[in-house]
This record gives structure tokens, C-alpha cells and sequence, in this order.
């Protein structure tokens, strides 16, 4: 088990880019896989969840060929996939596992979804009800992974109300919809990303979207593409975070997606006081991108609005240290989703900041932060094997005036190979040991 060690840090200063968008890689070999002809993909994310959707669909006979961050994926059509000989084994990727039941569920054959162990315990109940009223024969271990998954199916349209805003819900409905009967209508009661059905346009599939329904025709064909991957702004976040809190510091991060459902980091920093400037906007591959300034920043607390929870749900481990450093009262809820992610994310964070001095207080569906300094823990900080606790935690050290050590940073792996080196370029200090 790995563990982070930070020192003290100077002045944050430079220029860098993060990995690519983890939502846009997966699509990308799941859309490619199934079209016809070949796609060629620059920016890949070389993140163990990504690459374990890549292997999987190897598993499933399609050529896929990668240089890096470059990949080719010679597409078998939407009916071109084999029965895998083993199960698919999807690490620790929730996205993996919830948009690839959508699109097993309608093939000719059976499969077996697992993971590690922290998917292991995350619920897929919410993917398992609807598809089985598409006419999926799926089941899970008390809806939990492994999922079991016949094949041989013929899937029905569905017109389905989301029970909460949900961007893999909502893609493994659609994915599935591409092989049914009819019109598959997906209706939204809040913003979730829509990376799927931005790159199914790009594949030349008839998707209809309006202000909260997404609709789509079962029995068309996807066409290959060319795909560039923008930053994640899932892992800009971090560097959002350390430049609003560090002293004397102005960064720049290139070329990350601002997909407008995907920038609530950006506009909760930005209601708190944060620095923020969006420059260079432009298109790429029907994804909005920019480069981002950030400068220091005085941040006050504030009542995060509901309604930017979906679009920043991934980022809120690190929101959690940058109300730790505002001044005043930050409060959190609806985001119940927070406690079903690859740990409790609320409590893992609530006990992490109280053992850094930090006053909080754990809600049902949120959290209250009061901003204060950061005292010398006496023990080191448990991050549950979650990728995004223990990045939070290493970004805390820009504000800490003592050494941080975070337990169990393995799994950074899944999302941010280079960000101990990344960091450490712009100023930081953090060991991994």
C-alpha cells in the first residue's frame, strides 16, 4: 500500500495539462468498438479505469491498437462483438461497469461484469431496474457486482424518468436503446453530463435532445470518427483548488474540457471568491475547451446551490478543503450521491479534515465545513483507497505549515497516473512512498 507524504509548499507558478477527460476515454473505445470502420483517438486517458474498459472490449475480439495516449480501434459493428472467454474484469471503474450493462445487455451472448473491491460494494440497482423493463435478463449479488448478464435478448424501447441525475444511468439506457425496438426516451429532473450523447452525433447516430429529454431510435449504425480527448476537468480541479488557496500563486491549466455540464467546480470556486479566468475558448471535437487561469484567491464560505451538485459531483473531495480554507461556513446537501461513490466520500472526507483540525459536521445529504487552519494531525489520513480523497488531501498541503502523510494513494493510479509529478512541477512538494 502506497502513501503520500507532503512538505511544506512554496508558490504555486507555471503552465501545465492534465490527463484526458476519463468520461470521454471510455466512450470513446465503447463508441469505436461498435461502429463501423476505425477510429483513431488522441489524449487518451492512460488511467487504470480507462484502460480496463480497453481491455475489456479486447476481451470482446475488437483489434484495438495504442501508442500512449494514441489509439486505434478497428470497429466490429454493432453486432460484431464476441462472448468473452472470462469475465470482464473492470477494476475500479463505475462508468465501466454501468454503461457496458447497457450495451451487454443487448448481445447475442452472456457476460460477467466484476471489479475490485471497493465496485464491488457500489449499488447497481439503479441500472439493473430499468434495463430489466427494457427486457434485460441481468442480476447482481444483492444488486451489487458481480453482474450476470444473459444474452440473446430483444431489448424494448423505454421512456424512463431519471431518479436522480444520473450521467451513467442515463448513458447505459441509451447504449442499450441503440439495440431496441422503437424510440428510447430518457427524461432528465436535473443536468448530468452528456458526453454520450454529444460523441453519439459524432459517430453520425440521430440522437434528439431538448432543455431535460434525450431521444433515440433503435437499429442505426455508427459510423468511425476521429476523437481528441481534452483535460479532465475532474483532475484540473485539483490544481483549481491549490492555486485559489495557495499564497502568491497564478497557474494556467491547457486545453481542458468546460463542457457545460461539467463546470460547476469552476462556478461554486468562482461564487466563493475564486480567481477563476476561462481563456483561449474554443471547440475540439464538438467538446467546448479552454485554458484555465488561476490566481490566489480569498475564499468565503457559502450554501452550495443544489443545483450545481450534478456538475460537480466528482470534484467535491476537493471543494471540501477549499471551504476548509474559506472564511466562514461552507454548507452541502443534495448530494446523498456522495456515500455510493468508491468510498463515503462525505464521511471519508469529514474524518480526514477533523483530524486536521478542521470543525464539521456530516449531514444525510451534505456537509458543513467551517474554515479555519489546518493543525498537525497525529495520525496519518485514511483516504479508503479512493482516488479522489487522497488527491484532496495532497492539495491541502499548499495551506498546511507541517508535513501531511495520506494512507492508501494506490488507486490515483485509476485516474491521475502523473500527479504526484505534475504537482511537484508547479511547486508543490509530495513524496510517494
Amino acid at each position: 500500500m502506497s502513501n503520500y507524504i507532503t512538505s511544506i509548499a512554496g508558490p504555486l507558478k507555471g503552465s501545465i495539462k492534465v490527463p484526458g477527460d476519463k468520461s470521454i476515454s471510455h466512450r470513446s473505445i465503447m463508441l469505436g468498438s461498435i461502429a463501423d470502420g476505425v477510429t483513431r483517438v488522441s489524449g487518451f486517458l492512460e488511467g487504470e479505469d480507462s484502460l480496463a474498459t480497453l481491455n475489456a472490449f479486447r476481451d470482446m475480439g475488437v483489434k484495438i491498437e495504442r501508442n500512449g495516449s494514441n489509439v486505434t480501434i478497428n470497429g466490429v459493428g454493432k453486432h460484431g462483438l464476441k462472448e468473452p472467454i472470462r469475465s470482464l474484469n473492470l477494476g475500479n471503474s463505475g462508468t465501466s461497469i454501468r454503461l457496458m450493462s447497457g450495451l451487454l445487455s443487448a448481445q447475442s451472448f452472456d457476460s460477467e461484469l466484476c471489479g475490485d473491491e471497493s465496485l464491488s460494494k457500489r449499488p447497481m440497482g439503479r441500472v439493473i431496474e430499468p434495463l430489466r423493463l427494457m427486457g434485460a435478463d441481468i442480476s447482481g449479488n444483492d444488486s451489487k457486482p458481480p453482474l450476470l448478464i444473459k444474452g440473446g435478448k430483444q431489448l424494448s424501447s423505454i421512456e424512463y424518468t431519471l431518479p436522480v441525475a444520473s450521467a451513467q444511468i442515463k448513458s447505459c439506457l441509451l447504449l442499450a436503446g441503440l439495440y431496441s425496438d422503437g424510440k428510447t426516451t430518457i427524461i432528465e429532473n436535473g443536468i448530468s453530463r452528456d458526453h454520450t450523447e454529444r460523441m453519439l452525433k459524432g459517430f453520425g447516430y440521430d440522437v434528439t435532445s431538448s432543455s431535460n429529454t434525450i431521444s433515440l431510435m433503435g437499429g442505426g449504425s455508427l459510423k468511425s470518427c476521429d476523437i481528441e480527448v481534452p483535460s479532465d476537468i475532474s483532475s484540473a480541479a485539483f490544481f483549481m483548488v491549490a492555486g485559489c488557496i495557495s499564497e502568491n500563486s497564478s497557474i494556467v491549466l491547457e486545453a481542458v474540457n468546460i463542457n457545460p455540464t461539467r463546470t460547476g467546480v469552476i462556478d461554486i470556486l468562482r461564487l466563493m471568491g475564486g480567481n477563476i479566468e476561462l481563456l483561449n475558448q474554443r471547440l475540439q471535437a464538438g467538446e467546448l475547451i479552454a485554458d484555465i487561469k488561476v490566481t490566489s484567491s480569498e475564499l468565503k464560505g457559502i450554501e452550495i446551490p443544489e443545483n450545481l451538485v450534478p456538475l460537480a459531483i466528482d470534484e467535491f473531495p476537493v471543494l471540501f478543503i477549499a471551504a476548509s480554507c474559506a472564511k466562514g461556513e461552507t454548507v452541502l446537501t443534495g448530494a446523498r450521491e456522495l456515500r455510493v461513490k468508491e468510498s463515503d466520500r462525505i464521511q471519508v472526507m469529514a474524518d480526514g479534515l477533523t483530524s486536521l483540525g478542521i470543525d464539521n459536521e456530516v449531514l444525510d445529504d451534505g456537509i458543513r465545513i467551517i474554515g479555519g487552519e489546518f493543525k498537525e494531525q497525529t495520525s496519518s489520513i485514511k483516504s479508503h483507497h479512493d482516488h479522489r480523497i487522497s488527491m484532496a488531501f495532497a492539495i491541502a498541503s499548499v495551506k498546511s505549515k507541517f508535513n501531511i502523510e495520506i494512507e492508501g494513494v494506490d488507486n490515483v493510479k485509476t485516474s491521475f497516473p502523473n500527479f504526484v509529478e505534475l504537482a511537484n512541477s508547479i511547486g508543490m512538494k509530495i513524496k510517494e512512498g
